[in-house]
C-alpha cells in the first residue's frame, strides 16, 4: 500500500495539529471599514477553511493606526478589533482549520490608496479624519519610491512604542481565539525597512552593522513571543532576497537568531524594498530554494511559497525536504476547493473528510453514485490530463 501523501499528513507544532500541510497565505483584501473586519473578511476565509486548507491565516492585521497601507486595512491595535476578529477564528474552527493571523505595520509604505486605485500616496483629504495621526513612520527619513513622501524617522523612544504596540496585538490576537501568529517582516514593510541596507541608514543600535539591523525585528519577535502562548506557534515571513543588499545569506543568519527567541517557522517570500520586483525568474515555485536553505543552513522549519499550483508540484516540495509546509495564494483565489482537488489527485484517503459536512454529503454521493464522472478542474471528459481518477 503506497504511503499517504506528505501535503495530507498531519504536521505538529508546539501543542497545534495541522490537519494537513497547506497553508493558505495571508492576502491583502484593503476591505476593512476603519480597521473592522466586513462580511468580506469572513466569506474570504471561510472558504478557504472550507475547501479543505490545514491553516488559512489572515491578511496583515495593522498594530498601530499609521502602520496602516490604505483605508482597508485590518486593524488590531484597539480592543474594540477583537470581537469582530474572533468571528473569523471562530468560522475557521467551524469549518476544521487552524486559525492563524499576520501582525504588521506598513511602515514607509503607509497611507497609500488600494493596488487597484493605482497604489499611489494619499492626497490630505477630509475623508480621512486622523490624517496627522497617519505619518508614515520608517528608521530612516527615506521615501519608498521617488516622489513618495518622507517618512518620519523612529526615535529610538519610539521604537520602544512600536514594540509595544506589537507586544500588545499579539495578546489580542490570543483574545480573538487564533492558533498561530505570524510577524510580518518581509515586503518592504517596517522590519524590512530595519533590515535593509538601502532603507535603514541609522547610526545607533538599530542600524549600521548588519547585527544592528536586526535588532528591531528580533526584539519584535521578544515582545510579540513573551505575549504570545508558549504551546502556540509562532511563525515569521521574511523577504529572503530583496535585490537590495538583504538575501538568503543574511536570512539564514536572523533565522538562527529567531529560532531560539521561540519562533518555530520562516515563511519564505521575496522583493519589497524596490519598486521592480526581484530579479529571480517568476516561474513555478520560484521562491521555494529560499525555504529549502533556510530550512537546512538555520535548522529551522520553513514554509515555501511562490507560484505553487498544482497538487503534484506542492508534493514534491514536501518530499524533497524543501520545506515543511507549503502555501499557496491567488491558486486559492482561483480554485477554493484546491484542497480537496489535490487531496483527490494525490491519492489521500478520505478526501471528502476535509470539507464540512453539508459539502462532504454532497460530493462524496456523487462521487459514489457517478464515479465515472470528472470534475471540472480535471479537464473535459475523455481528455488527457495527466491525471487518473481515483
Amino acid at each position: 500500500m503506497p504511503a499517504p501523501p506528505l501535503l495530507f499528513t498531519p504536521l505538529q507544532i508546539r501543542s497545534l495539529t495541522l490537519r494537513n500541510r497547506l497553508v493558505v497565505a495571508p492576502m491583502h483584501q484593503y476591505s476593512a471599514e476603519e480597521g473592522f473586519a466586513t462580511d468580506w473578511h469572513l466569506m474570504n476565509v471561510g472558504r478557504f477553511a472550507a475547501g479543505g486548507a490545514g491553516l488559512v491565516i489572515v491578511e496583515s492585521t495593522k498594530v498601530e493606526r499609521r502602520g496602516c497601507g490604505t483605508v482597508g486595512d485590518l486593524g488590531i491595535w484597539d480592543d474594540a478589533f477583537i470581537p469582530g476578529l474572533k468571528r473569523l477564528a471562530d468560522f475557521l474552527h467551524q469549518c476544521g482549520a487552524a486559525a492563524g493571523i499576520q501582525l504588521g505595520h506598513s511602515g514607509r509604505k503607509s497611507r497609500v490608496s488600494r493596488p487597484w486605485e493605482g497604489g499611489d500616496p494619499l492626497e490630505r483629504s477630509p475623508a480621512v479624519t486622523d490624517w496627522d495621526a497617519w505619518q508614515p513612520v520608517a528608521p530612516s527619513a527615506l521615501p519608498a519610491e521617488d516622489g513618495w513622501p518622507v517618512p518620519h524617522a523612529l526615535s529610538s523612544a519610539e521604537i520602544v512604542g512600536v514594540i509595544e504596540a506589537w507586544a500588545k496585538a499579539a495578546a489580542r490576537a490570543e483574545c480573538a481565539g487564533f492558533d498561530v501568529l505570524e510577524i510580518h517582516g518581509a515586503h518592504g514593510f517596517l522590519i524590512h525597512e530595519f533590515l535593509s541596507p538601502q532603507a535603514n541608514q541609522r547610526s545607533d543600535a538599530y542600524g549600521g552593522s548588519e547585527r544592528n539591523r536586526m535588532r528591531f525585528a528580533l526584539e519584535v519577535a521578544e515582545a510579540v513571543r513573551a505575549h504570545w502562548p508558549a504551546h502556540k506557534p509562532l511563525f515569521m515571513r521574511l523577504s529572503a532576497e530583496d535585490d537590495a543588499g538583504w538575501g538568503p545569506e543574511q536570512s539564514v543568519a536572523l533565522a538562527r537568531l529567531l529560532k531560539p527567541i521561540g519562533v518555530d517557522v520562516i515563511d519564505c517570500s521575496a522583493g519589497g524594498i524596490l519598486a521592480k520586483p526581484p530579479r529571480i525568474r517568476v516561474d513555478y515555485g520560484y521562491q521555494v530554494p529560499y525555504a529549502a536553505q533556510i530550512r537546512e543552513q538555520a535548522g529551522v522549519m520553513t514554509l515555501a511559497v511562490g507560484l505553487i499550483v498544482h497538487a503534484h508540484q506542492a508534493e514534491q516540495i514536501l518530499q524533497q525536504g524543501s520545506a515543511d509546509l507549503v502555501a499557496l495564494a491567488r491558486e486559492l483565489l482561483w480554485n477554493p476547493n484546491w484542497a480537496l482537488d489535490a487531496a483527490c489527485k494525490l491519492g489521500a484517503g478520505s478526501p471528502f473528510e476535509l470539507l464540512p459536512p453539508p459539502y462532504r454529503y454532497w460530493l462524496s454521493r456523487r462521487a459514489s453514485g457517478a464515479p465515472h464522472v470528472q470534475p471540472s478542474t480535471w479537464g473535459e471528459p475523455g481528455a488527457s490530463t495527466g491525471e487518473s481518477r481515483p
